[in-house]
């Protein structure tokens, strides 16, 4: 970005800082389960529109702006919608009190718990920036808000819908995430940056008794004892020293009473990796062991599996990661961008960028006032003390964590959109 260009535009974020703090605060008080993101949907339609952007609903709650600007780049930055079934205890005058129905039926209480409010809240900031400077730049931008993150369903909705054909393909895709370090700082890293994650539903059977006569079974009660054991080999003694992999058994389900012996035995996996072929690998060693695990108990039944949650491995391309970088270090306070370490955290945005086969990068900006992160990295207690993704006390700074995460979106797309790159 031209030095000219780049002051008059960054000057420009600090005008559209008002507007956009009274948007976050009412999109954290009017949270919305996954592809139940109605209203917020249509909030985001009305700014994208107002703003000279051609819009489109796809994917049901997903929503697409493209801002056309003349020969150049194409750029597709995105953000997730979607907020969780946490019932929000930060003590905020703009903490949610809303309540929804989750997949199950179950009355829940509904957060924005994992900063998705704030994703929206700084791309429509950046789309605002792109509409209002269009003497800037020169390309295509295209805004995605894209629902169910959470659920590991709005990507995949949204490609099913048509997206591929639906807007100009990009050439780079750029997405964020809010998260619990420092506010105002950017994490950048090249290669892997959120692992691969896939849950799993085990049901195991066996042959139901009366409790005092255990030799009439087939009792799956052991038999999902033994297999949760087994399965802890598959990252101590099948997984190469200094590869990444995590199986955990989250939930065993067995009986009902303490005096018989159910017929079977349900087990909730969740898998994480940081490469597609180790996944695979591991993947099948569940599915081994497993299957093992019952033909040596005398299961009269082969196992079931079921795959659901499963979100692809986010692996920055690592000429795009490059690129952005050195744009946020050159329009950020020095210390303020810094390599982060992949998160074990997973989630869907790569299947957009993967579908239309272009690169992309993935950053992430923390969100937890100075003060209050150093004197919990200095003591060692920021497990203890600081309040993470999805916890009911989440609550990001609005400053600067706001100015930061809408700088960096704007910041890295001019990296591509700028007159002269």
């Amino acid at each position: 970005m031209h030095m000219s260009d780049a002051k008059k535009v960054l000057s420009a974020l600090e005008d559209e800082l008002g507007w956009q703090r009274e948007l976050y605060k009412d999109l954290h008080r009017h949270p919305e389960l996954s592809l139940q993101e109605f209203a917020t949907a249509q909030l985001i339609e009305q700014k994208l529109a107002s703003w000279g952007f051609a819009v489109q609903r796809i994917g049901g709650t997903g929503v697409v702006g493209v801002l056309e600007n003349g020969a150049g780049a194409c750029v597709l930055a995105r953000a997730d919608i979607d907020a969780l079934p946490v019932t929000e205890a930060t003590g905020l005058d703009y903490a949610s009190t809303a309540t929804g129905t989750d997949s199950d039926g179950s009355v829940v209480g509904v957060m924005h718990a994992c900063g998705h409010d704030m994703h929206v809240t700084a791309l429509l900031g950046a789309a605002k920036v792109f509409a209002d400077q269009r003497d800037a730049w020169t390309g295509t931008y295209i805004a995605l808000f894209q629902p169910a993150e959470e659920t590991a369903a709005g990507a995949r909705a949204m490609l099913d819908d048509g997206l591929l054909t639906k807007v100009p393909r990009p050439d780079v895709a750029l997405a964020q995430h809010v998260m619990a370090t420092e506010a105002g700082t950017i994490g950048t890293t090249a290669g892997p940056i959120l692992s691969a994650g896939d849950s799993i539903k085990i049901t195991v059977h066996g042959r139901g008794a009366h409790g005092s006569m255990p030799h009439n079974s087939v009792d799956p009660v052991v038999l999902a004892a033994s297999i949760v054991l087994r399965l802890q080999t598959i990252v101590s003694r099948e997984t190469m020293p200094g590869e990444f992999a995590v199986v955990t058994v989250g939930a065993s389900n067995a009986g009902s009473k303490s005096n018989i012996i159910a017929d079977r035995a349900v087990l909730l996996l969740n898998v994480r990796t940081y490469d597609t072929e180790l996944r695979a690998r591991v993947i099948a060693s569940i599915e081994r062991i497993v299957r093992g695990e019952c033909a040596v108990s005398g299961s009269p039944k082969e196992p079931e599996f079921e795959y659901y949650d499963q979100y692809p491995l986010t692996s920055n391309d690592a000429d795009v990661n490059a690129r952005v970088t050195q744009a946020f270090t050159a329009h950020f306070p020095a210390g303020a961008v810094y390599h982060t370490a992949p998160a074990t955290a997973s989630e869907d945005f790569s299947r957009v960028p993967d579908a239309f086969g272009v690169p992309y990068a993935y950053w992430t900006v923390g969100s937890v006032p100075a003060d209050v992160y150093r004197k919990a990295v200095a003591k060692g207690t920021v497990a203890a003390d600081i309040p993470a993704n999805h916890s009911p006390f989440f609550a990001p700074a609005i400053d600067p964590t706001l100015g930061a995460a809408t700088r960096a979106q704007v910041v890295a797309a001019f990296a591509y959109l700028a007159k002269g790159e």
